[in-house]
């Protein structure tokens, strides 16, 4: 027995790291929260206290810029910061790192300083990111403490990215910002800016005056959810004007916010589809006289713009002012969903086909989007567009955003094609969050079910692609459409945590996804999106064991990823809330009895999950 012993205290020795010594492992990341995961920490004895007086040695403009950001950060801890070229300081940002990739970084936090040091701006930015959240969101502000660390990180994708959909619904310049700011914080790079649509058209034009003034306004708009309507008398309409649009001036303002925190912004201009707003204004770009007002309720319309001389000139004056607008290398040109009802009866499509040789109308597209692109070239811009233009034919110098499903990318990367992974369902963030499908406690959503797992679990690089060509994926992107996102309060709802999992699908390596440990530091990034007063989804209560007694009973036994959160039960088929059980340990209920078990996560900051019922067994 004394043998046995000594060898399991031998055994439990020989698995501990020796004090002192800087212990690798994955453990510190789960327990100090960091998203998304580093690709290599190392977590030490001990911690950085920050001094009162923090001196930031900053000289580049890049340096300058992060130690900005780094100086307000600070300052809500009531540290005064001074910022200067000398290497003496308590915080060095250093872009001398020539060997370190563009957006890789290096923090090394030790008892006296801090260093990160990164080849550029992008780097000393998300190394500021990591250093920010190693920072407990809650506790005492006069004696803030850091934990040791040396992390050394860079990201598995170029693209990563998130999009918003400003057309259905119009959101102010201050919520763009904060959208910036949450993509930016978990590293994303690139905020996809849906401007145009059926709906309305969200950007000043200055040649078309008409675009602001006719086609940023829909008369109404449709009241519910579209996709339960049956029959014409379930389409009922608020009857209330509703529109928007930015400023040229307004776009550059927040263009240079987003530069400022490295991320690229991508505008989309829809064409030759989604264009009801663009003929309410200038209907004579339409394939058949009429008038045209911009759609009240969504889905696809078969009325889009006519591929002649006449539109091709207005896209190229519009292009002309998006490409002096937006500094990034992409505009993205959307050609989805377009039907060719109207292109097939058009005497002047064809004549475009017998002019070209074409014998199949769906190849005018891709007849219009070369030469949409090879304008966009003249004006040192590339051509994104969602998979659709894959079935027009498209140049080699395309990049293909593939959404509906992973077909689209694949079939454009074997062409030799670059390729960003988009796909739905998995990176449809618009879908539901309950496998109820329009949850009464819910707010409605276009449909579907896609929790936080399923997000997490999506891999950019599909199986069926041959890894060689596996450098033609750029990336990944999770998109937010707007139909029936009414506010930025249902837009956080929509987005957290949902795009922590984004964030690390985009950054991390696939093979190091771990679900479980993932949740686990999920749990620490609650009190930091409350501190920034984040309107995120409180995950239900889940179920962690229930067992069978020889009694005919059954033991339940519950659990919340929220820190500090509570959980309330009911049994008799009521709504839990704050006034019904508390759950502690375990309860025990009867089997083969008419109860139902339902139950509700509290967060600390008061509010509620959707109560989730438990069967019982």
């Amino acid at each position: 027995m004394k043998t046995k012993c000594y060898l399991v205290l031998l055994a439990t020795l020989l698995s501990l790291p020796y004090l002192g010594q800087a212990q690798k492992t994955d453990k510190p990341a789960h327990t100090l929260g960091i998203i998304p995961l580093p690709a290599e920490i190392i977590s030490h004895n001990g911690f950085y206290a920050l001094p009162q007086n923090i001196k930031i040695s900053a000289k580049t403009a890049d340096e300058i810029n992060v130690a900005t950001f780094m100086g307000e950060w600070l300052g809500q801890y009531g540290k005064k910061v001074s910022i200067s070229p000398s290497k003496n300081a308590d915080i060095i940002l250093s872009s001398a790192g020539g060997s370190l990739k563009k957006e890789a970084y290096e923090l090394d936090v030790t008892a006296k300083k801090i260093t990160i040091t990164a080849s550029g701006g992008p780097g000393l930015f998300y190394g500021l990111q990591t250093l920010m959240q190693l920072v407990p969101a809650t506790g005492d502000k006069a004696n803030v403490r850091i934990p040791l660390v040396t992390v050394k990180d860079q990201p598995a994708f170029a693209w990563r990215g998130s999009m918003l959909d400003v057309s259905r619904h119009f959101f102010p310049v201050s919520f763009i910002k904060k959208y910036i700011d949450f993509i930016a914080a978990y590293k994303l790079n690139t905020f996809h800016w849906h401007l145009t649509d059926d709906q309305g058209w969200r950007i000043e034009i200055k040649k078309y005056p008409k675009l602001t003034s006719v086609s940023a306004f829909r008369k109404e708009t449709l009241i519910g959810a579209q996709q339960q309507m049956k029959k014409p008398d379930d389409f009922k309409y608020d009857g209330t004007p509703y529109g928007g649009f930015y400023t040229q001036e307004e776009i550059k303002d927040v263009v240079a916010y987003a530069q400022k925190r490295y991320v690229t912004i991508v505008p989309e201009i829809e064409m030759p589809g989604h264009s009801l707003a663009v003929l309410a204004a200038y209907p004579e770009l339409a394939c058949k006289p009429g008038t045209y007002e911009a759609a009240t309720k969504w889905g696809i319309f078969e009325d889009i713009v006519c591929p002649t001389e006449q539109t091709f000139e207005f896209f190229e004056n519009v292009l002309t002012e998006i490409a002096a607008l937006f500094p990034g290398e992409y505009i993205h040109i959307g050609g989805d969903e377009a039907p060719k009802t109207v292109w097939k009866a058009s005497p002047a499509v064809q004549k475009i086909m017998a002019d070209n040789n074409i014998t199949d109308v769906e190849k005018v597209q891709g007849w219009f989007n070369a030469r949409i692109e090879k304008f966009i070239q003249s004006k040192g811009k590339k051509l994104i567009g969602w998979d659709e233009i894959l079935e027009g034919g498209i140049t080699p110098a395309s990049t293909v955003m593939s959404w509906r499903g992973e077909k689209g990318g694949i079939e454009a990367a074997r062409h030799g094609n670059n390729v960003v992974m988009a796909p739905s369902p998995f990176m449809y963030l618009d879908y539901g969050q309950n496998p109820q499908v329009h949850h009464p406690a819910e707010p409605v959503m276009i449909g579907g079910y896609l929790p936080l797992e399923k997000v997490y679990g999506y891999n950019p690089l599909p199986k069926e692609l041959d890894p060689t060509l596996h450098k033609h994926i750029l990336g990944v992107q999770a998109n937010l459409w707007t139909e029936y996102i009414t506010t930025p309060q249902k837009v956080e709802y929509a987005l957290f945590p949902r795009l922590l999992a984004l964030s690390e699908i985009a950054w991390s390596a696939p093979n190091r996804k771990d679900f479980k440990d993932f949740e686990g530091r999920v749990a620490h990034q609650f009190h930091h999106l409350d501190k920034k007063n984040i309107h995120y989804r409180v995950p239900e209560p889940t179920r962690t064991e229930t067992t069978q007694t020889e009694q005919g009973k059954a033991t339940f036994m519950l659990a919340s990823i929220v820190p500090g959160a509570e959980i309330r039960y009911t049994l008799d088929g009521h709504i839990p809330d704050q006034t019904t059980h508390l759950y502690s340990t375990s309860f025990t209920v009867p089997r083969n009895r008419n109860i139902k078990v339902r139950a509700v996560t509290i967060a600390p900051n008061g509010r509620h999950s959707v109560p989730v019922e438990f069967e019982v067994p």
